[in-house]
């Protein structure tokens, strides 16, 4: 049976050291978890952890933000593919052991999706200190959640994001309209997207343009309108259009949006819906 008091004390960055020393040898793997999760957690006891015998042990290990480099290098050999995973999304984790990895073919079954994922490399693919040479090999796999972490990832080159505008895979095009690396040509081509999570995802990214905006906030789906709505980059003459909207939703957006203009927002305070009248009252006292 878990305690669970020991696992809160585990986790608690108060916890003397000399506690978190005994309870990184206690019998249960739950508590000795908790320890290489905390955030206080000294180097030496996280090296000892990570040849723990249970690999979530190791995996909490290799997530944490103070793990260093030997740690790292030591658990990018281990046998289990979520740990060498974890290892792949620390920031800590060296380059040259980011290039090694990402021919890692360690797949895991996504019951969601019922589907195979390569997580190892999807997790290569989402670092942000992954070298683009890697990134570019990984942009051609051929699974669409890799190229999607690709697409996810802070540096990834814009002629990555350029060739992903017409991935044959939705999930790879909204990875790039959510994006806020991606350019505003590459956004203003999305707008059009078939695929209403595509659209719906250029209508909310900040860096639309003025003109995909207002296209989109003409767009026959009420949940696009409304992630327009929300965007605080919508100039005056959407919001002004959105205001009007048939859907109660929407002009409740639009009374929440920042850049909404007093104007607006005193006739939607009369607004014969309740709640985006309370949205614009609420707007107005700040």
């Amino acid at each position: 049976m878990r305690d669970w008091d020991k696992e809160k004390t585990a986790a608690d960055p108060g916890t003397e050291i000399e506690a978190l020393e005994k309870l990184a040898r206690d019998w249960d793997w739950h508590v000795r978890r908790s320890v290489a999760q905390n955030s206080n957690v000294p180097l030496e006891i996280l090296r000892d952890l990570a040849g723990d015998e249970v690999q979530w042990v190791r995996e909490a290990v290799a997530t944490h933000p103070r793990s260093d480099e030997e740690i790292l290098r030591r658990l990018s050999d281990d046998g289990e593919g979520f740990v060498r995973a974890a290892v792949c999304l620390n920031t800590n984790t060296p380059s040259e052991v980011l290039e090694d990895l990402a021919w890692d073919e360690m797949m895991d079954f996504d019951y969601t999706l019922s589907k195979n994922r390569y997580i190892t490399q999807e997790a290569v693919a989402k670092n942000p200190n992954t070298p683009q040479e890697v990134l570019l090999f990984l942009s051609s796999h051929q699974d669409e959640h890799v190229r999607a972490s690709v697409a996810q990832n802070p540096n990834v080159p814009h002629d990555v994001l350029f060739k992903f505008r017409i991935d044959l895979s939705w999930v790879v095009r909204n990875q790039v309209a959510e994006s806020s690396v991606t350019s505003v040509e590459i956004l203003d081509w999305l707008a059009n997207d078939r695929i209403q999570d595509v659209r719906a995802s250029v209508a909310l990214n900040p860096h639309s343009s003025i003109g995909s905006l207002r296209g989109l906030a003409m767009d026959r789906d009420a949940d696009i309108r409304l992630k327009v709505a929300q965007n605080p980059s919508a100039d005056e003459e959407t919001l002004e259009v959105l205001s009007q909207d048939w859907s109660w939703k929407v002009r409740e957006q639009v009374a929440r949006n920042p850049s909404t203009p007093e104007e607006i927002l005193r006739r939607l305070i009369g607004d014969k819906d309740m709640s985006v009248k309370d949205a614009a009252l609420r707007r107005r006292k700040g």
